[in-house]
This record gives structure tokens, sequence and C-alpha cells, in this order.
């Protein structure tokens, strides 16, 4: 891969990670919530579920799902059923300021980050339509897809970061009950409206 290629691909990728998604509404969820060090943690779930989805790829697996209506489907309400269970639990949570909660689990935060990418079809398909253009077939393959997934990976952790510490700097500022409350509806119906998007949506062309 060649220096202009990379850097036609760094674009894209920076682009990608940019526009809002369940990735990023989980970030400042979790972020605003418990602060960035937990919120780190679901991005590194995140970033788990990137590589996935770009070795699906790279063994034909996204080729599948781009062209059966019966595997997209499968996934796909896999993870709109996820994403409006997220909704549900963030909705439901009580008004527990900073100073009282009890941190989740690492596990459980890096699980949350994983599902919610790993669950999206839709990633998996674009992913599946962004990177063969980029990838050098009369070249070594697998240091072309190293440095792909390495720039995939950096240029989300930074984005996904940007998200999550905003989110926590306001999360200092709403550390009151009526407004935690507000902070878990805003966010819960987020989480639901992505997930019934994802429900509704097709295959992108």
């Amino acid at each position: 891969m060649s220096f202009s290629v990379w850097l036609g691909f760094l674009l894209a990728a920076i682009l990608i990670a940019v526009a809002p998604g369940p990735g990023a509404v989980i970030s400042m969820s979790t972020g605003m919530r418990h602060g960035y060090r937990a919120a780190f943690v679901v991005i590194l779930g995140l970033q788990l579920a990137l590589i996935c989805h770009l070795a699906l790829v790279g063994v034909g697996l996204g080729a599948l799902l781009a062209t059966s209506e019966t595997a997209f489907a499968a996934v796909k309400l896999l993870g709109a059923t996820y994403l409006v269970w997220l909704g549900v639990k963030k909705w439901r949570s009580p008004a527990i300021r900073v100073e009282a909660r009890v941190a989740e689990g690492r596990r459980g935060l890096f699980g949350q980050g994983l599902l919610v990418n790993l669950t999206n079809p839709k990633a998996i398909v674009f992913i599946g339509a962004l990177v063969p253009p980029f990838i050098d077939v009369a070249a070594p393959q697998l240091p072309q897809y190293l440095i792909v997934a390495a720039t995939l990976c950096l240029t989300d952790v930074v984005v996904m970061s940007a998200y999550a510490l905003l989110a926590s700097r306001l999360g200092v500022w709403l550390d009151q009950p009526r407004a935690i409350l507000m902070q878990n509806r805003v966010f819960g119906g987020l989480f639901a409206m992505a997930g019934a998007f994802l429900a509704i949506s097709s295959r992108p062309a």
C-alpha cells in the first residue's frame, strides 16, 4: 500500500469514525455516566469488533452478508434487539450521583462495546465495500490488512475518545438527580432509536 493510497484510506476512516452511530452513543453514554477510563474500556471493545469485521471481510464472509438476505436479516435482528435492550436498561437506570456509583466490571463494559459493533451487519458490509479497493492484490495482502486494521482502530479510538471525553466533562456539570435521569432517558432513547433504525434498514447498496 503506497503512502498516497494510505492517505486516501485514512480520510475515509476518519469520515466513518466521525459519523454518529451506536459506537459514538455508547462511548458518550459511558463517558458521561462513568468517566473516560470506563469509556475507554468500551472503546477497546469496539476496536476488537472492528478487527473481527475486517477478518470476516478478509476471509470472504462479508460478501455473504452483502448477498444473503437471510444472513443479513439474522445478524441485523440480533443487533437491533441488543441495542433496544441497552436502551431500556439505560432508560430504567436510577439517578445515582458520581461519587455514589459502583464502577462496573471492566469485562462487562468491554463486552458491551464488543457486542454493539459486532452485531451491526451494516458495519461489516460497509467495511467489505470500503477496504478491497485500497488493497493491492499483486502485493502481499497480510501487511496491507494489518495497516488497514491499525488505521481503522487508531482513528476510531481517537474519535470515540473525543466523544467520551466531551461527555465526561458534561457529566460533571450535570451530576444532579434530575439531570442524571434526563441523561438516562436521552441515551436510552438514542439506543432504542439506533436499534429501530437498524431493524428497518436494508443492506448498503
